[in-house]
């Protein structure tokens, strides 16, 4: 993966937007909805060809992870058998990245860290770093708490309400249900928002965010082909927004 930099300040999304910028619908009604989907990219082992120079400028970058033993036997209906971490990609990252640049890494259910990774990503959070988490629900938040256990031994998951300033660092976000409409993760239970902060004090810097129950990078991967209502992606994209903007002022 490539370093990530926002002048100061770096800000690593893990499927992790200023912009005031979302979907139009104008550029909705361009495209019909589908009930498919088009044909994903083929995963290209040579991982390293993607990356890009460090050239001081903000960037996204997605995070490869080793695969669990669930991911590699094709648990939970696997779209073709891709690993976890390559969910949504590149489409996810590409939209995102008309309205900005940044870093995401997906499905937490099936994340595993070794002592090195977890030694290192605890020193980027403490050191300032922001973390988003996405895409998963249900049992994943066992594996998903395990793993963040081994990097924070000591984190205490918060429930967040609208009232945090994360979802007031660029748009007023009100209510934290509107991508539980039509969020087939719902089934399971509603979406919910956890928050890690430092020294676990609400009052402090939030340094992860995590999306139970939901997957806002789905809504951002396919935000030009109509598979979502238009008003769903435009909370995700505001959702991304202020997550990043409250990374780069906190």
């Amino acid at each position: 993966m490539s370093s990530l930099a926002a002048a100061w300040r770096v800000t690593l999304v893990m499927v992790v937007v200023a912009a005031g910028v979302t979907v139009s619908a104008m550029q909705a009604q361009e495209r019909s909805f589908r009930r498919g989907r088009e044909p994903r990219p083929q995963l290209d082992e040579d991982y390293a060809k993607y990356n890009v120079p460090y050239d001081g400028r903000f960037t996204f970058a997605r995070l490869r992870y080793d695969e669990s033993l669930w991911d590699r036997a094709g648990f939970w209906g696997r779209r073709g058998g891709d690993p976890g971490w390559f969910h949504d990609y590149p489409r996810a990252e590409r939209h995102l990245m008309k309205l900005l640049s940044e870093a995401y890494l997906s499905e937490p259910g099936y994340w595993t860290v070794s002592d090195a990774e977890a030694t290192n990503l605890r020193s980027y959070l403490l050191k300032g770093g922001f973390l988003i988490v996405d895409d998963f629900e249900g049992e994943h938040w066992l594996n998903f708490e395990d793993k963040m256990r081994k990097v924070l031994p000591d984190a205490v998951f918060v429930k967040l309400d609208p009232s945090y300033p994360v979802f007031h660092a660029f748009f007023d976000i009100g209510s934290l249900e509107n991508l539980s409409v039509g969020n087939y993760r719902a089934q399971w239970a509603p979406s919910v928002y956890y928050g890690i902060f430092e020294d676990n004090d609400p009052k402090k810097r939030l340094m992860v965010v995590a999306n139970y129950n939901n997957d806002i990078g789905d809504y951002w991967e396919w935000s030009d082909m109509g598979y979502f209502p238009i008003e769903l992606s435009n909370e995700a994209y505001k959702l991304g927004i202020n997550y990043i903007v409250y990374a780069l002022t906190h």
